[in-house]
């Protein structure tokens, strides 16, 4: 299962979060005191993997504890849609006798007594076709009981079994509420069922009831109520790993204290978080803290020759216990951790249990808790992560808070890359308000989230939401992005500007050098300056429009290729921010004249493809130049990808912002090699400009 995506309701300072998508990987970022944590805690309490208690006097709303502590139906307070696998929706639809499309998604919620609710919102309504065989069984009940010689002995029995199934047959045909007949039908059948002698007609009648129970076990409505359905869907969840900074571990932990803390169950948050810590760390060395105390016990100082013995022996058996768990730690965490080689060593020396760690760099052993804390967090995150999801990582969903707050800004850039490694088996949500923990390339995975006017925390993918609803004044929660963006000052920056968002660097390249041209010739005189923005994806484009866009400025030009995704995000863009001022969202290939083109094809054909052949590099064996391949009218970056591989020319990752850069030198130049006035393809750049220009 795949989350895609959540709901917070009830839950500490969130009322109601509103749904919320889920990537792969999802920033959620926010102030200080924004309820982040809030919007990740529901999530762990759906189903942890550890640890993860519902406490009522912590994660109830205080405005409403003492209403809702003893309600007899407290309130749902996370609700989450999962995308299934193939072999997931295979299972379901084995389990359920429905078909396996009807479970492409399944839904499920928890209440604060910690009761489940499964729905499956796929599968077919197919009530009104269940009414229909409903009312054939119960007429073919009632044909047979009343053509029957009823004996003495079954009469009662009987009679009322027919006044069930005439009951049964007015009130289904008049009901609006399927389910709740048929729940009602199932009941007081099952009342007389077992009352029923073997004599004359009873073997008929309870075979027809049981088509009528079985009809109603496989209604779709009802699959939340099969136990098999809802067993196999809940072996399928995902499991979710929680891990805040609380949780950090000291390099030196007495004993006697662990192991007093480990049978408490009076600690605050903040003591759990690091007691939770230290028991998955004796966990992962397999060894009980009371043993390796007792393993170091030397003994009375007039102990004998085997007691002395004995001690020896057990001292020398938690050494190497201890060697073996380093040894094993160390190769594990390197394995995960790309950025240095670390060795960790556990030692016990006496009532402690030591924690040493070295590196390439820095060879003698150190204390954990000397090195830095962002190796601590690593360190002790890891421990949770790889104990908690039981080395099955494939189906864990990690929830972290507040990740690498205490690194340095450059080695907080490197987690993107830990992160998008681990994001290929577990999806990862995290908290930030740090402007180096928001990826600039992926501000689709961004959520802001910001307090309400009402006091309640809310979660947008629209990162300007908090400045768009009335009476706030919360642009600060979006700082990170902006930052992130290079656009702290951006109001200040774009106020005499009219700023065109464009899926990449190449598309920035292009414009800006068709831009100088255009004026150079006196064909546009805009009365301010276009800044071409690019959003590192087709898929940024709606959150990047949602920062550049200030509290009283007109939307942002959008510009997108003409390919599929690209229409997508149009269709989007112009059902959602865009819906009154659609023209702002541009396809460029009713520029181009070449369906589903790209911004090269705004070019003339010809020119770029003579300018293509000089920038491929061409193995001596390779006879025609890509001026002699291209097709006119046909996407051109399609068609030097196809050149490339037909021919066995290896393409750089980057290679459409180098060919970017040399035609954009060559626009500058003055010359026509790469477009002219008297090219076919100039009017309509003029047109495209003159848009921005009104």
């Amino acid at each position: 299962m795949e989350l895609i995506k959540f709901r917070v309701t009830e839950f500490r300072s969130v009322k109601d979060s509103g749904w919320i998508d889920a990537d792969r990987i999802t920033a959620l970022i926010g102030t200080n005191e924004s309820g982040k944590t809030n919007i990740l805690l529901p999530l762990w309490k759906l189903n942890p993997a550890r640890e993860g208690k519902i406490d009522l006097l912590e994660d109830l709303p205080r405005s409403r504890y003492s209403e809702l502590r003893n309600a007899k139906q407290k309130p749902t307070f996370i609700t989450a849609i999962y995308l299934l696998e193939e072999q997931e929706r295979k299972k379901l639809a084995e389990v359920s006798q429905h078909d396996e499309s009807e479970f492409n998604t399944v839904q499920v919620s928890r209440d604060f007594d910690g009761n489940y609710k499964w729905d499956f919102p796929d599968v077919k309504d197919d009530l009104e076709n269940k009414k229909q065989d409903i009312i054939s069984i119960l007429k073919d009940f009632k044909n047979i009981t009343s053509k029957k010689d009823i004996s003495a002995e079954n009469n009662v029995n009987e009679i009322k079994i027919e006044k069930i199934i005439s009951d049964s047959l007015k009130n289904i045909k008049s009901s609006t509420d399927i389910v709740e007949s048929v729940h009602n039908i199932s009941s007081s059948l099952s009342e007389v069922k077992s009352k029923i002698s073997s004599a004359g007609n009873v073997e008929l009648i309870k075979e027809l009831l049981e088509k009528l129970e079985n009809c109603i076990r496989t209604s779709s409505n009802l699959l939340s109520e099969n136990s098999e359905v809802i067993t196999t869907a809940t072996k399928m969840m995902p499991k979710y790993v929680y891990y805040s900074n609380y949780g950090n571990l000291d390099s030196d932990l007495y004993l006697p204290r662990v192991i007093e803390d480990l049978n408490r169950e009076d600690l605050n948050e903040k003591a759990q978080a690091k007691v939770r810590t230290i028991r998955t760390l004796f966990e992962f060395v397999n060894l009980d803290p009371k043993e390796i105390l007792s393993l170091g016990d030397q003994g009375s100082r007039t102990a004998n020759s085997d007691e002395i013995e004995k001690h020896t022996a057990q001292k020398a058996e938690r050494e190497v216990l201890l060697d073996s768990a380093s040894t094993s730690f160390t190769k594990n965490f390197n394995d995960w951790w790309k950025q240095g080689k670390y060795k960790f060593d556990f030692q016990a020396d006496g009532d402690y249990f030591k924690i040493w760690v070295s590196d390439e760099v820095r060879t003698e052993k150190i204390e954990l808790e000397a090195r830095s804390t962002g190796l601590q967090w690593f360190f002790s995150f890891y421990l949770i992560f790889l104990v908690e999801s039981l080395h099955e990582h494939r189906n864990a969903i990690l929830l972290l808070d507040e990740p690498g707050v205490t690194l340095h800004p450059n080695a907080q850039k490197d987690l993107f890359e830990f992160f998008e490694g681990l994001a290929e088996k577990n999806q990862i949500f995290y908290t930030t308000h740090s402007p180096f923990m928001v990826d600039a390339d992926h501000l689709e995975r961004v959520r802001s989230v910001y307090v309400d006017k009402s006091g309640y925390t809310v979660v947008s993918s629209d990162l300007r939401a908090s400045e768009r609803e009335k009476g706030l004044n919360q642009s600060q929660s979006i700082y990170p992005a902006h930052a992130a963006l290079g656009l702290t000052v951006s109001d200040t920056l774009l106020i005499n500007c009219i700023p065109v968002l464009v899926e990449g660097i190449s598309d920035q390249f292009y414009l800006s050098a068709l831009k100088n041209l255009l004026i150079s010739k006196g064909k546009i005189q805009p009365l301010k300056e276009i800044a071409f923005i690019p959003t590192g994806g087709v898929k940024a484009i709606k959150a990047t429009t949602g920062i550049i866009q200030g509290k009283n400025e007109d939307l942002p030009y959008v510009i997108i290729d003409g390919d599929n995704p690209g229409q997508k995000i149009k269709k989007d863009l112009i059902q959602s921010f865009y819906s009154n001022e659609a023209d702002r969202v541009i396809d460029i290939s009713e520029y181009t004249g070449v369906k589903n083109g790209e911004i090269e094809d705004i070019f003339p054909a010809d020119k770029f493809a003579q300018f293509v052949s000089r920038f491929l590099p061409r193995p001596e064996e390779v006879e025609d130049e890509f001026e002699d391949f291209y097709i006119d009218g046909v996407p051109m970056c399609n068609q030097i990808e196809e050149y490339a591989k037909k021919n066995q020319i290896s393409l750089d990752t980057g290679w459409k912002v180098n060919l970017a850069k040399k035609i954009k030198s060559e626009i500058l130049k003055g010359k026509d090699r790469v477009i002219s006035e008297e090219d076919p393809t100039f009017g309509n750049i003029v047109k495209l400009f003159q848009k921005f220009c009104q």
